[in-house]
C-alpha cells in the first residue's frame, strides 16, 4: 500500500482535520480581555487530551511539560495551558459554540461523497438516538446537574447527554453528530429529560442540515405519541422499537389481527447460515388508546439459528411494509445497536473514559470535555472510515487501545512534523539508534 502523503485524502487525514478544528476554535469568541493563552489554544489542547487519549488531565499537564514540538506541528497549538488554567479558561465556554466544529467534519464528510456511501434505505440516512450517563457524584455538582433524590434522603448528581449518530448496517464506524447535553430543566423523570433533550436535537439538526433525508432508529422509550409528532414535525423517518409489556394497547390489536388471519407474514431461510427470519406485520394500526389517530405500521421479527437460539424484535414505523422491504427494514431497527456498542461503548471503554470526571467546573466545563472528547471521536472515526495511513497503522497495532499507546510513546519520544508522519513512524518502524541524552550542566 502506497501510503505517501499524495497518495491520502487531504481533507479526511488526521492534519487537515486538526486543521479543520484549529480553524473552527479560532472562530469561538474570547470572553476575557487581553489573554495569556488564547481560548482556541485552550479548546485545541483540551481536545489533543483527548485525542492522545491520556488518561487523567494531571496525566495530560504531565505530558505538558516535556519541551517537544508535536503540540505545535500535530496539533497547532502555541501555548499549552496548565490543567487549573484549562479548566478555568474552558469554564465559562459556551457548549453551543462547538455545534459548528461537528458541522465542519461533516461537510469534510459530504465534499468527499464519503456520506453517499451510507444511505441506506430510499435514498435516507440512518440516524441512531439514545441517551448516556458520563458523570455522576454524590458531592460534585453544578447548576445543570441532573439531580436524583434517593432513600435515606441522599442526592446524587449526574451529566447526562443525548448521543447521535448516522450508523449502516454494514459499517462498524459511525458517524457522530452534535449530542445535546440533557440539562437539569428537562425534568425529573427519565422518559420527560430525552424526550426535551430529542426535541431540541431535532430543531437543531434541521437547522443545519434541513434537506438530508433521513430514519431516525431509537429504543421502546421514544414509542410515544408526542415524539413521533416532533420526528413529522421534523420531516424525519422512524423505526423505533416497541415492546409488549410497555404498549399493551397496541400489541393486543396486533393479537387480535392475528387472530383473525389478517396478519402478511414472511419466511426466509438464509442457505450459507442456516439462520430462518419469520416477519409478520400490520398496516395502520392506533399506537395507544389516548391517541387513536396516531397510526402506525408494525415489524414483528424473529430470528431462528440451527441451534435453536431464539431472538424477538418489534417495531413501529411510518415507512411501507411489503415483503421487499420488510428485511432492510429489520436490519435498519437493529442497526440501533450500533449507538450503544460502537459509540457509547467505545467511548468508556476503549481509551477515551467517557465516565472519567476530567473535570466538572462550576458552569459549562463537564459539558464542554464530554463534546470535545465527541469530536476527537469523531475524526478517528472519519480516519478509520477514510484514511489509509490510520487503517495501516491500526492494522499495524491490532487494536485501538495499543494504538493509542503507541501514538502517546511515539509522541513523548520523538518529534514529528505532522500526526502523519507520526503514523507512517507505526507503519514503517523506526530504527534502533543510541539515545541522545540531554546535557545535565
Amino acid at each position: 500500500m502506497d501510503l505517501s502523503p499524495k497518495k491520502l485524502r487531504k481533507n479526511l487525514s488526521g492534519d487537515a482535520l486538526h486543521q479543520t478544528l484549529r480553524s473552527g476554535f479560532s472562530q469561538i469568541p474570547d470572553h476575557r480581555d487581553a489573554p495569556e493563552i488564547s481560548l482556541a489554544d485552550a479548546l485545541m489542547s483540551a481536545y489533543a487530551m483527548f485525542s492522545l487519549k491520556d488518561p487523567s488531565l494531571l496525566a495530560f499537564d504531565k505530558r505538558r511539560q516535556d519541551p517537544t514540538d508535536n503540540f505545535r506541528t500535530i496539533y497547532g497549538i502555541d501555548r499549552v495551558p496548565c490543567d487549573s488554567q484549562m479548566r478555568s479558561i474552558l469554564d465559562p465556554t459556551d457548549p453551543e459554540h462547538l455545534r459548528p466544529l461537528y458541522n465542519d467534519l461533516f461537510y469534510n464528510l459530504q465534499r468527499a461523497k464519503v456520506l453517499e456511501q451510507y444511505a441506506y434505505f430510499d435514498g435516507c440516512y440512518l440516524v441512531a438516538l439514545d441517551g448516556t450517563s458520563y458523570f455522576s457524584s454524590k458531592t460534585i455538582h453544578c447548576p445543570s446537574c441532573m439531580v436524583k433524590h434517593h432513600r435515606g434522603n441522599t442526592v446524587s448528581y449526574s451529566h447526562q447527554l443525548l448521543g447521535a449518530a448516522i450508523v449502516h448496517p454494514d459499517f462498524k464506524e459511525v458517524i457522530p453528530l452534535m449530542p445535546e447535553p440533557i440539562i437539569k430543566q428537562d425534568g425529573s423523570v427519565k422518559n420527560d429529560c430525552e424526550r426535551n433533550a430529542t426535541r431540541r436535537w431535532l430543531e437543531n439538526f434541521r437547522l443545519k442540515h434541513p434537506y438530508l433525508k433521513v430514519i431516525v432508529i431509537e429504543d421502546a422509550l421514544s414509542s410515544n405519541a408526542p415524539h413521533l409528532c416532533d420526528l413529522r414535525k421534523a420531516k424525519a423517518h422512524f423505526i423505533l422499537g416497541v415492546k409488549p409489556g410497555d404498549h399493551t394497547f397496541l400489541f393486543r390489536h396486533i393479537r387480535e389481527a392475528d387472530e383473525a388471519n389478517r396478519t402478511p407474514t414472511l419466511t426466509q431461510i438464509n442457505p450459507q447460515t442456516g439462520i430462518l427470519h419469520h416477519f409478520r406485520w400490520h398496516i395502520s394500526l392506533a399506537l395507544n388508546e389516548s391517541n387513536p389517530n396516531e397510526l402506525v405500521n408494525v415489524l414483528e421479527y424473529w430470528e431462528v439459528h440451527p441451534d435453536g437460539k431464539l431472538q424477538h424484535f418489534s417495531w413501529i414505523t411510518d415507512l411501507r411494509l411489503t415483503p421487499q422491504t420488510v428485511y432492510p427494514i429489520m436490519r435498519g431497527g437493529r442497526a440501533r445497536w450500533k449507538i450503544e456498542n460502537e459509540t457509547f461503548n467505545t467511548l468508556k471503554n476503549q481509551g477515551y473514559r467517557l465516565e472519567h470526571n476530567f473535570g466538572h467546573g462550576e458552569k459549562n466545563l463537564s459539558v464542554v470535555f464530554a463534546l470535545l472528547m465527541m469530536l476527537a471521536f469523531f475524526v478517528d472515526q472519519v480516519q478509520q472510515l477514510s484514511c489509509p495511513l490510520f487503517q495501516a497503522a491500526l492494522a499495524k497495532k491490532q487494536g485501538k487501545c495499543y494504538l493509542w499507546a503507541q501514538i502517546r510513546n511515539y509522541f513523548q519520544s520523538f518529534i514529528f512534523s505532522s500526526f502523519s508522519n507520526l503514523l507512517q513512524a507505526i507503519v514503517q518502524g523506526i530504527e534502533p539508534q543510541q539515545p541522545i541524552l540531554k546535557d545535565s550542566s
